[in-house]
């Protein structure tokens, strides 16, 4: 038999390692898709806490949003993008973007914590994040969510867990639930 030849037996020994690494590889996706998961849904209950705290707050109604951008640009350089940005468009419209932060984290909660629309979900949170950095409310733990929400959006956790897995064989055309 081969198995018996010297090239045989280094056929048979590379064939088995190539099983187990194949197997390996198997192993190491379902982790890293359950620690996917487990991050989006902990992302999610972030927003829905988020989103919860700025309804209490009343974002939506009062000018707390207002008084929160003219704190902030008294601690930005003047010349920053991020003072044109608030004094051009935050402040002036500071209550539709409190209706849009606050509605948008309750939104992009739900579908994180329940799968449903979940890389939609992940957009909004980007939208969210980006125009926080651009606020001038950058700074290192900013890149966690950014990185977090990247992979919401490049990988399918709401067909790995979650009612988008449901509803795309339901509604197999619509891209919304893939």
């Amino acid at each position: 038999p081969v198995r018996d030849c010297h090239c045989g037996r280094h056929l048979h020994t590379l064939i088995r390692i190539y099983k187990k690494v194949k197997t390996m590889s198997k192993l190491i996706h379902l982790v890293l898709g359950f620690l996917l998961v487990t991050f989006r849904l902990l992302f999610g209950l972030f927003w829905l806490l988020a989103g919860i705290n700025k309804v209490n707050d009343e974002w939506m109604t009062s000018p707390i949003l207002e008084n929160i951008f003219l704190q902030r640009l008294t601690e930005l350089p003047p010349d920053s993008f991020a003072v044109f940005y608030l004094t051009n468009f935050a402040i002036p419209f500071y209550q539709p973007i409190g209706w849009f932060i606050t509605l948008g984290e309750i939104y992009s909660a739900i579908g994180l914590l329940i799968g449903l629309t979940t890389r939609s979900s992940a957009l909004v949170s980007l939208f969210i994040l980006f125009n926080f950095a651009i606020g001038g409310y950058y700074d290192a733990s900013l890149l966690p969510f950014f990185i977090l929400v990247l992979l919401f959006i490049k990988y399918p956790t709401g067909q790995w867990f979650g009612l988008d897995a449901i509803l795309s064989r339901r509604f197999p055309n619509n891209r919304i639930f893939r």
